[in-house]
């Protein structure tokens, strides 16, 4: 080593020192992150964006992938999320048991492996398959949120747990699938549990020592929300106005708020600039609306709150009094856009109602809502001065009340999306996004509270669009600045991986036949390759030893594939996706496979 290197070295280590914990947990994660021979976080960066600045692979080349090597996780469930690289290091997570394998990327041993001793009891109360969307890093540590709600960190260099906490109790059905997320000194993570009439909320710990810092339910009373009545703001009559006092307890009959739903299983943002995370909360409990009255506020919400705080900024619901499980939880993609000729910092979010919404990030101003699948029925559109959707009454699964099968109903409880993450190219400006054409028969019914007991109150049916042509699925290129598709291209089933979008003009994405796929800016597709089972694993990308690597878990499950990775036959199972997805079987089976590509020999 040279005398130059080593002192800079030893500057990098004094400097280090010197720091505090709490400002190197933050500029670890943030380095990390902006070296894109890493993917140190599931999304790629803060913004969720699932872009890469790699480029060796490109639009020209990217027709010659090879496989490099392949991982097995051992576990024969939905296979969820993506690993994570740091350094010479990737973490790979697996569902239920929720095992974390750390692998060499050199040769591809197992560095260590961490199994958590969980209670199966736990499975019963898993909604949609026992899936769980990856671990976080973050200043030498891995996070792993298990199944049982325990939230551990692991010492990245042995596994070793250095402190781990409930965040929630499965007794009374709550569980944990969501990817934690480290922001600065905090590590953030939700609930899961809409559908057995848990109270939803987001909650920040402490990096180093675990210790909660701050927790917001979604329902409730403001205090309880972390809400300023008169500060914290929403999208009113054509402009931004505070909630006002008692917002959520408004909205929802007696003390239904307290089984209220708005659970927060998916994916969360942050700017560090406005110092805001931003997620979306779930659908309120029950399903059968009747039960409900109201707008149940604050259920099928955009939050934006400060991340010191966890006090709420502004708030943004999208569809009231939600009828149909239209889970609003699915990510937040933060990017700068053009939106009618003018530069704006939105937040982007395709929704599973079927509506894509542009918002100004740093005020919540609604400034795009359009649907981004044309069969979207249930709403003609939506309200740009009060936000609102404008409803079809027809589809309303509460007007008609219980013990009436609505038919017809577009988009199914799936969504036009659900979580599978889409991404946001800033070289073309468009979002590329994995959808569902998928529509239902929604039948609710009366159901009592019982703790830790299914509180779901609808019967489902779930079949391809009428329109379909025997595509359950579209691959999207989305412009958010006018709302409008570029372009479309057809799959046999949902698309339910999270895409990926390169400097090397290359778009990725999975099908559920265990397909992974590559297509230009232009949709073109460029390569294809079948992996051992149905894909709804994210794909990622990295840089090892100068060289560019591609990779994605196949493992087919979640709730498109919960007939097969659960062994469920009858129709209405799997709340309604076993008898819609029944021919996967023809197509794939059971696995979880980490496949990575690269090009062939020395580029």
């Amino acid at each position: 080593m040279s005398s130059r290197k080593s002192l800079k070295g030893l500057v990098q280590c004094a400097v280090l020192l010197a720091v505090p914990v709490l400002a190197f947990a933050n500029s670890d994660i943030e380095a990390l992150t902006k070296n894109p021979d890493n993917w140190a976080t599931q999304s790629g960066n803060y913004s969720s964006q699932r872009y890469s600045e790699l480029k060796q692979i490109n639009k020209d080349n990217a027709k010659n992938l090879q496989v490099a090597w392949t991982f097995s996780t051992g576990v024969l469930r939905g296979h969820e999320g993506g690993p994570l690289v740091v350094g010479d290091t990737m973490y790979v997570h697996s569902p239920f048991p929720n095992k974390v394998f750390a692998v060499n990327l050199g040769d591809q041993t197992i560095k260590w492996k961490y199994e958590p001793k969980q209670d199966a009891s736990v499975i019963p109360v898993m909604c949609c398959d026992t899936v769980n969307r990856g671990v976080a890093y973050a200043s030498g540590k891995v996070f792993l949120q298990q199944a049982d709600t325990t939230l551990v960190a692991l010492d990245a260099k042995t596994g070793k747990e250095i402190w781990k906490v409930k965040v929630g109790d499965p007794k009374v059905g709550e569980t944990t699938t969501n990817a934690p997320h480290v922001f600065k000194d905090k590590i953030i993570t939700g609930i899961s549990g809409g559908e057995f009439g848990v109270r939803g909320r987001l909650a920040a710990y402490d990096v180093e020592t675990g210790k909660l810092m701050w927790k917001a339910f979604s329902t409730g009373p403001d205090a309880d929300m972390l809400m300023d009545p008169q500060k914290t703001m929403t999208w009113t009559d054509g402009k931004m106005a505070p909630v006002g006092k008692d917002s959520s307890l408004k909205t929802w009959s007696g003390d239904q708020w307290k089984l209220g739903g708005g659970t927060t299983w998916g994916w969360y943002s942050y700017d560090p600039a406005l110092n805001l995370v931003y997620y979306g909360t779930g659908n309120p409990s029950t399903w059968n609306p009747s039960q409900r009255p109201g707008d149940n506020k604050w259920s099928m919400t955009i939050f934006a709150r400060d991340l010191d705080t966890g006090k709420a900024k502004w708030a943004f619901q999208m569809t009231p009094h939600d009828e149909w499980d239209y889970d609003g939880v699915n990510e937040m993609i933060l990017a700068d856009i053009k939106v009618k000729g003018q530069m704006r910092k939105t937040l982007v979010h395709m929704d599973r109602n079927g509506f894509a919404y542009t918002m100004d990030r740093s005020t919540g101003e609604l400034l795009v809502a359009q649907k981004y699948d044309p069969t979207v029925n249930w709403a003609s559109g939506v309200d740009m001065k009060t936000g609102r959707p404008i409803l079809d009454a027809k589809y309303s699964t509460d007007r008609q009340g219980p013990d009436v099968n609505i038919k017809g109903i577009c988009p199914t409880a799936l969504g036009t999306k659900d979580q599978q993450p889409a991404s946001f190219s800033p070289k073309t400006g468009l979002f590329y996004v994995p959808t569902n054409h998928v529509c239902m028969d929604y039948e609710p019914f009366k159901v009592d509270y019982t703790a830790g007991q299914p509180y779901v109150g609808a019967t489902l049916s779930m079949y391809p669009a009428e329109k379909a042509k025997g595509n359950m699925g579209n691959f999207i290129a989305w412009d958010a600045g006018t709302g409008k598709i570029v372009w479309s291209k057809p799959e046999k089933f949902s698309v339910w991986s999270g895409a990926l979008s390169t400097a090397g003009d290359v778009v990725f994405y999975g099908t559920l036949e265990g397909y992974i796929k590559a297509v230009d800016a232009n949709g073109k597709e460029l390569w294809k390759f079948k992996t051992p089972s149905g894909i709804i694993g994210n794909v990622h990308t990295w840089s090892f030893k100068g060289k560019q690597y591609i990779g994605v878990l196949s493992g087919i499950g979640g709730w498109a594939g919960i007939g097969l990775a659960a062994g469920l036959e009858k129709d209405t199972e799997g709340l309604g996706a076993v008898g819609g997805y029944r021919d996967l079987a023809k197509y794939t089976e059971l696995g979880g496979v980490l496949t990575v590509f690269a090009l062939p020999g020395n580029v």
